[in-house]
């Protein structure tokens, strides 16, 4: 019986959008909730991006599945038009067309919210709705945690498609490194469970992959043992001294910390006319306290404020939200690469600050700029995790520690987004020219400098920077899930 409505659906599906767009066919249908615009639950949804640039992005109507089954109709039924649409879980990538879409429909996932978990095994049911600090707060008191991102904010669903950096990565690599199965609703509307044992290449793919084979309404995932943490931040006033003390301080560290457990951010920020000038200094460690000494390069150059101390993993991913800059166009953009020698690290570092420096100085007469740059170590480590743990597509070597620079743009003028996009790939670009000339010259090693696709700007490469053989995986997957297409030719993101 259940077989047969289901070829009725179809038929009825397929009839209407002939004729229909996909927030009509979907209305007719009755039980899917569909917003239009000046809707109240529309407009606040459309208020959920980081940037106001995809805020400004109108779709012809939201809507908003509750169940897999909703989410497998309403793509049987975009499949069956030519519209261009866009699938939204928190929302956070400020791309536009990413997860945001012009005169088509939206697909906002918010209500597949679970967290379900097994407290004897820590195996944990995640939809695409939950927020890095929404699953922190449900899973609070259980004793488990998840490998999330560092920001609360944060969906679920982009975090942990381009990978998933956190502070738990040394200790259990990406947060994709703990998904054991993906429910996925495929182009054609079927619904698949996909893990390393049935489909081991669609698996992979769907690490690192984007959006790029189909809807993802469940991540079962592996969290790991937990209780008290220790983290927060140190702020400084910058100073020359303490630029070249904290650069050397997060180099060191990438190269010399052992200890798993812990995990460090070093960001640079300013905004109008150096009316902020600072330093500020993400700090993690996954116990109630650090080690004696395990900080020290960073907390004896002298914070101004040192908000550390021990704490809920929930408490700090709800602290972490402060970063998020309300009613401003977001510009975020990445870069990999080599840590320098102890011999060539001054040089280095310094001269990348400075270039960033240079190129941030040109925009801070932009109305409510805000301009970061984040040192991430990215050790041997986490690539040893992550590849121990599970085959992903970025499928990092551990000969070399790297960093992940993150770069970012925040103003407030959507007149100027065509201009801070120059500012931004003239920033970007600039790391990427002098990383290249100092291998050429042998002041940083040659090494595989893959982008970490959580940071990546719409101009930069993403799969042109994987190995060869995970880029070609990653189109083979994509013809054979979805041979029209849908999510290759209608939606935005980067495309193998």
């Amino acid at each position: 019986m259940a077989v047969i409505l289901f070829y009725i659906v179809s038929a009825l599906i397929a009839a209407r959008s002939v004729v229909a767009d996909t927030c009509s066919s979907v209305e007719a249908l009755g039980y899917i909730n569909v917003t239009r615009p000046l809707n109240l639950a529309y407009i606040e949804e459309q208020t959920q991006y980081w940037s106001t640039s995809c805020s400004a992005l109108l779709p012809s109507c939201i809507v908003f599945p509750k169940t897999v089954q909703e989410v497998a109709t309403v793509v049987q039924i975009i499949s069956n038009t030519t519209e261009r649409f866009a699938v939204k879980s928190g929302g956070h990538n400020p791309n536009n067309g990413w997860s945001s879409v012009a005169g088509g429909p939206l697909i906002a996932l918010e209500h597949l919210d679970q967290a379900n978990l097994n407290p004897a095994t820590g195996v944990v049911d995640v939809g695409p709705g939950n927020r890095l600090d929404g699953i922190a707060a449900k899973l609070q008191g259980s004793g488990w945690t998840f490998v999330g991102g560092r920001i609360g904010n944060t969906g679920v669903g982009g975090l942990v498609l381009g990978a998933g950096l956190s502070y738990m990565s040394t200790q259990y690599g990406w947060a994709a490194s703990s998904v054991l199965e993906y429910e996925i609703v495929f182009a054609n509307g079927t619904i698949g469970h996909i893990n390393v044992e049935n489909h081991p290449d669609i698996f992979k793919a769907l690490k690192g992959g984007g959006n790029n084979f189909g809807v993802i309404t469940n991540y079962r995932l592996q969290a790991h043992r937990q209780g008290l943490i220790w983290g927060g931040n140190l702020v400084f006033l910058r100073t020359e001294a303490k630029d070249k003390k904290l650069l050397k301080a997060v180099r060191d560290f990438t190269e010399y910390n052992e200890d798993e457990k812990a995990a460090v951010i070093v960001t640079a920020e300013r905004t109008n006319v150096n009316i902020v000038d600072s330093w500020i200094i993400f700090l993690f460690y996954d116990g109630p306290t650090p080690p004696p000494g395990l900080f020290n390069n960073f907390t004896d150059v002298n914070p101004l404020l040192d908000t550390t101390r021990t704490r809920t993993y929930a408490d700090l991913m709800a602290l972490s939200n402060w970063v998020v800059v309300k009613g401003s166009v977001v510009d975020i953009a990445t870069e990999t690469i080599p840590i320098p020698s102890a011999a060539n690290a001054e040089e280095v570092m310094e001269t990348l600050h400075n270039h960033w420096r240079n190129i941030s100085s040109s925009a801070l007469l932009v109305p409510g700029i805000v301009a970061s740059i984040a040192w991430q170590p990215f050790s041997k480590k986490i690539a040893q995790k992550a590849r121990q743990l599970s085959p992903d597509l970025i499928e990092a070597d551990d000969s070399i520690d790297r960093f992940i620079v993150e770069m970012n743009y925040s103003f407030v003028p959507l007149t100027l987004y065509e201009q801070m996009a120059n500012t931004m790939e003239a920033t970007y670009t600039g790391v990427r020219n002098r990383v290249l000339a100092w291998q050429a010259s042998g002041k940083l090693p040659q090494a595989y400098l893959p982008l970490f696709m959580n940071y990546g700007f719409f101009r930069q490469d993403y799969f042109g920077r994987l190995k060869p053989e995970n880029r070609a995986l990653a189109r083979r997957v994509s013809e054979q899930v979805d041979p029209n297409g849908l999510f290759r030719d209608r939606t935005g993101g980067w495309k193998p």
